[in-house]
C-alpha cells in the first residue's frame, strides 16, 4: 500500500511538471491519466504490479 501510495505521489509529481514545463500538453496529459486508469481495471494491472514489486525489492536499501 506505501509503495503504491509513493509511486501515484511519484508520477503525479513528474506529470505535475511536465505540464508546468509545457513539455506535455492538457490533451495528452488527459489521454495518460485515462491511459493508465483503464489499465489498472484490466488483466495487465497484476503482472504490473508484481514487476514493481520485483524492482521495489531488487533495489538494495539504502
Amino acid at each position: 500500500m506505501a509503495v503504491t501510495v509513493s509511486l501515484v505521489l511519484l508520477f503525479g509529481l513528474v506529470l505535475f511538471f511536465l505540464l508546468r514545463s509545457k513539455t506535455l500538453g492538457y490533451g495528452s496529459a488527459f489521454v495518460a491519466a485515462m491511459f493508465g486508469f483503464f489499465l489498472a481495471s484490466t488483466g495487465a494491472a497484476g503482472p504490473i504490479n508484481e514487476l514493481t514489486a520485483a524492482v521495489i525489492d531488487a533495489i538494495p536499501d539504502l
